[in-house]
């Protein structure tokens, strides 16, 4: 067994590698405020317990879906099909479609909180905010689990060593 090299100069784009080493679900965390939708691609999703269900996500303070989700108070976090990984690169910033353009390629439908729910989405998780942490230019929002949604039967879009398969 080979043994890993170490690396100790700590860069953004070391970090993004080191990260990158683990496999995990393409998710698109989405709110509606009163100006319409927002969303964003997030690769920082999981949950911090299960009694009470408490979900946490991180979103840059630069990126619009951050002050939406602080206004509505809910986010919902759409975990992507294995064939949408148009979504992910739409609302991971790349191609022409910007801000609310990016919910026009998929189905869009509600669950309790009313934060926009992919209908062909592996899973929902709909979440009321309870408490926003902000670290680093990074808000750290930690919701509460009210409603959920589950499509079994559809593999995953997974994200791992810097690509989306």
């Amino acid at each position: 067994m080979q043994n890993p090299t170490q690396i100790k100069d700590i860069d953004i784009g070391n970090f993004w590698k080191a990260i990158g080493c683990r496999a995990i679900g393409a998710a698109v965390v989405t709110a509606q405020g009163h100006a319409g939708p927002a969303g964003f691609l997030a690769l920082s999703t999981s949950h911090l317990c299960a009694s009470p269900p408490i979900l946490m996500v991180s979103v840059g303070l630069d990126t619009s879906a951050s002050a939406v989700i602080v206004e509505s108070g809910s986010f919902a976090i759409n975990f992507l099909p294995k064939d949408r990984k148009d979504l992910a690169d739409s609302f991971g910033g790349k191609g022409p479609l910007k801000g609310a353009d990016r919910f026009g390629p998929g189905e869009w439908n509600t669950l309790a909180t009313g934060a926009p729910t992919l209908k062909d989405a592996v899973g929902v998780l709909d979440c009321r905010v309870e408490e926003c942490i902000e670290r680093h230019r990074t808000l750290i929002v930690l919701g509460r689990l009210v409603s959920y949604a589950l499509v079994t039967e559809r593999d995953p879009l997974i994200f791992f060593a810097g690509r989306m398969d």
